[in-house]
């Protein structure tokens, strides 16, 4: 699944609403830290996508395309005030 925002453009920064129901094998070590294992989705619903960049929940239009690694870290684009940001540091 991918996300578009008609308002800005942005297809890499989403804040997803989603209710989830799994099954989980959660492994504890002696410790007591928690490592778990196995997921299985059991049931799932996205109840609302906002737009990080905009806060626009109106305008996100669902593609029908999954994204990659790459763009769902969002690696390689960065919304206009990380832009604005980066321009400003010193190069080198």
């Amino acid at each position: 699944m991918s996300y578009r925002c008609d308002a800005c453009g942005n297809k890499t920064r989403f804040d997803i609403f989603e209710t989830k129901r799994v099954r989980a094998f959660h492994h504890y070590s002696l410790g007591g830290e928690l490592e778990v294992e196995e997921e299985e989705v059991l049931d799932s619903n996205i109840e609302k996508v906002v737009c990080r960049w905009c806060g626009s929940s109106g305008s996100i239009k669902r593609g029908a395309g999954s994204a990659g690694p790459q763009e769902q870290r969002g690696a390689g684009s960065a919304g206009p005030q990380e832009k604005r940001d980066n321009a400003s540091e010193p190069a080198g």
